[in-house]
């Protein structure tokens, strides 16, 4: 199908965020895990049973930045402070944060970690490039892959929720034309599908990621975008803890808003997924014809206000935006097991500064928030903004 935006289907290839520093925490006093190994059944809804854990070192940047705040922001900002996030683990040395993080995860709450490291990273984009180099699959494998497994064996007792490598199957569907996408195919494919067969671990739950409904939600998108992930969970051996897809990582997409943000461009009636709601039942009906398991965990983190990009494309820092729906189970539709918050709002998505190496044009435009820092950066004006259009509100 022809469609007349081809911005969009290159689309928010570096959504997914950043690497950011690593820190060494001391643990917070919390209950202890369980006093036995976890068994996650991966047939079931676990977010009804864990809530997703406030890790330390997200609650740690919050903590300094509020130390530069007026009085009202800064109790937003300990509410903010309260929220369950994933712990990106986007480097090696980043393996780092597994053992401090997991040490205080109670045994009610579940622990969410992003499996993040491909061998040449968001291949159509700048901000995010990963530190493996294509051809790096071995390194990936037993430096990175096979260490974070060790660890959960080392904690069986506590629950896991993994989100596996954000926007790689994604951008090997819509950006085949690019030249390090095609070069990356082949790592991307035995990399995501090494790090589902070796994760598969009893107290692990497992999402690949899906992009969104602006992404592989086009309606020439959706068969081979299923058909992509599916080739990775039956090559990795259809892992019985892989329970389906998360969409919207680090993304800016409505749940449910009708009409869609970008409903009345030219080009919408070739999108039926104007909202992840939407996505979630569509995209899963063509997941289950290809053979996957097909329930959702969204990211709602920072897609509070809606109306603020200028095309369904647009990733960076977008200005206007607000902390969205809270992590919950209650998502009202079937195939949808969450609301999560992946991102760690505040972190930034790229550097407007047109002159650093890593700079990515859509940090620079007219709907980016400017000046922002490199990706994974603290952002301090931007999670201002992001407490104070929070919907629902702090």
């Amino acid at each position: 199908m022809k469609f007349s935006q081809s911005t969009l289907l290159w689309l928010a290839a570096t959504a997914a965020a950043a690497p950011s520093k690593t820190s060494q925490e001391s643990p917070r006093a919390v209950a202890a895990a369980c006093s036995s190994a976890v068994s996650l059944d991966a047939s079931t809804n676990i977010w009804k049973k864990y809530k997703l854990h406030a890790n330390n070192f997200y609650r740690k940047e919050i903590e300094e930045a509020v130390l530069t705040m007026d009085a009202s922001t800064a109790a937003k900002a300990k509410e903010v402070a309260n929220v369950g996030t994933f712990v990106w683990l986007d480097t090696i040395a980043n393996i780092a944060k597994f053992e401090p993080a997991i040490a205080e995860v109670p045994c009610d709450e579940i622990l969410g970690v992003v499996i993040y490291d491909l061998p040449g990273r968001d291949c159509a984009a700048k901000a995010s490039n990963g530190e493996l180099k294509v051809g790096e699959l071995p390194k990936y494998k037993t430096e990175y892959i096979d260490v974070i497994a060790g660890l959960i064996k080392k904690y069986p007792n506590t629950a896991i929720a993994l989100v596996i490598e954000p926007d790689s199957l994604p951008n090997l569907v819509t950006n085949s034309d690019v030249t390090a996408c095609k070069n990356s195919a082949a790592g991307y494919r035995d990399g995501v599908a090494y790090a589902l067969k070796t994760l598969n671990l009893p107290n692990v739950i497992m999402y690949i990621d899906a992009g969104h409904g602006g992404w592989l939600g086009w309606d020439a998108n959706l068969k081979p975008g299923a058909q992509e992930l599916a080739k990775a969970y039956t090559a990795a051996g259809k892992p019985k803890q892989f329970r389906g897809i998360a969409t919207n990582v680090a993304g800016w997409n409505a749940w449910d808003l009708s009409p869609g943000e970008f409903s009345s461009k030219s080009d919408a009636k070739y999108n039926a997924c104007q909202n992840e709601k939407t996505y979630v039942t569509t995209f899963g009906a063509a997941l289950k014809t290809a053979g996957m398991p097909n329930h959702a965990i969204v990211d709602t983190g920072r897609n509070g206000v809606q109306g603020l990009r200028e095309e369904w494309g647009n990733w960076c820092n977008v200005k206007g935006a607000g902390f969205g729906i809270r992590p919950s189970a209650d998502t009202g539709v079937e195939l949808a097991d969450a609301f999560v918050w992946v991102k760690p709002g505040g972190e930034s998505d790229g550097t407007s500064d047109s002159s650093a190496v890593r700079f990515d044009s859509f940090c620079g435009k007219s709907d980016a928030y400017q000046p922002s820092p490199e990706a994974g950066q603290w952002h301090q004006a931007y999670f201002e903004d992001l407490i104070n259009n929070a919907n629902p509100a702090f």
